[in-house]
């Protein structure tokens, strides 16, 4: 079978050609990373069917795996916090369709890949926390270095996990990836953490168990090692 994934998108102000309007939208990163490892990818924007949950669920029947994507700050008060100065432009329709997707998905027990952004949703939807300014933390800003580049960050991975066998189990040399954060999961309860940065970042955690759950807080799709795309597309498949 082909497996068809669903993505996450974005609702934004957009321009191409001669349009300046409203647009769902996506990297096209995410979709040729599906397509290269074998599944059929499909845009889930954010939806104003009236009951969000039975779209989620609807939309989920007809999905063989879930990409959470990246994207803007989680709002802080999806886990009862006051924002920080630097976190700015939240979207809240798309926080509560990403929610509901993920509610869907666990009921279907569906293969489900978050992407930085989508690590933040996984956990603060199993009611943990983030930092909001991971520079006030670390005290630097090589996570996202500045807007529209992506971070070099290495990264520690514990070895033995689902994570460690979908990209190689580099537990001891370590993983090079790109980033692109401020924010980063500090509590994410029912989730095992599987990988760090060099400054003690969480990058990485997975849910224990046969299904394929699992959210990292890079970007896999802008590497040449789709490994966890590969993964969440062979997880559908079975």
């Amino acid at each position: 079978m082909t497996p068809l994934i669903g993505l996450t998108a974005y609702r934004e102000q957009a321009r191409w050609g001669v349009w300046d309007t409203r647009a769902d939208l996506l990297p096209e990163v995410y979709a040729r990373a599906v397509e290269a490892v074998g599944g059929v990818p499909v845009l889930l924007p954010p939806t104003t069917h009236p009951s969000v949950e039975e779209a989620a669920r609807l939309v989920v029947s007809r999905l063989d795996g879930l990409v959470i994507s990246g994207g803007a700050d989680v709002s802080p008060h999806q886990y009862a916090a006051e924002p920080h100065p630097r976190t700015r432009g939240w979207r809240d329709d798309r926080d509560t369709w990403e929610i509901a997707l993920l509610d869907a998905a666990e009921e279907r027990v569906l293969p489900v890949l978050g992407v930085c952004r989508g690590m933040q949703v996984m956990a603060v939807r199993a009611g943990g926390t983030l930092e909001q300014h991971l520079p006030d933390e670390v005290g630097h800003e090589q996570h996202g270095p500045s807007p529209g580049e992506f971070g070099e960050v290495g990264v520690r991975l514990a070895s033995g996990t689902r994570l460690a066998s979908l990209v190689g189990d580099r537990s001891v040399e370590g993983l090079g990836v790109r980033c692109h954060h401020h924010q980063a999961v500090r509590e994410h309860p029912g989730f095992a953490p599987v990988a760090w940065a060099e400054d003690g970042t969480l990058e990485a955690m997975e849910a224990p168990g046969a299904r394929f759950c699992v959210a990292v807080q890079w970007h896999p799709e802008m590497l040449a090692d789709v490994g966890l795309f590969a993964g969440l597309v062979e997880a559908a498949r079975r």
